[in-house]
């Protein structure tokens, strides 16, 4: 399991590579936080645990890129998915 972390604009992008349930692989997850706006507080605005219907890369660094890149996908240009 490894994860990671960045900013883009107004929020905290958390990703996550999880080994999948019977350890083939990758699991890509994403968590999307707006960390401005309301001052000392932190919102969830958009989570998905198993990015690509639960598809299976071979690395973490594999998982780890494709839930960055659909996370700032979903900030660019999907922000009315966003729950904020």
């Amino acid at each position: 399991m490894r994860f990671n972390e960045c900013h883009e604009g107004d929020y905290r992008i958390f990703v996550g590579a999880v080994e999948a349930p019977r350890g083939d692989g990758y699991i890509a997850a994403l968590v999307v936080n707006r960390v401005r706006g309301e001052p000392g507080r932190q919102r969830e605005a958009f989570r998905d645990d198993s990015l690509a219907c639960g598809y299976r890369w071979l690395s973490q660094a594999d998982a780890l890129n494709y839930a960055l890149r659909r996370a700032r996908d979903v900030i660019r240009r999907e922000a009315h998915r966003l729950h904020c």
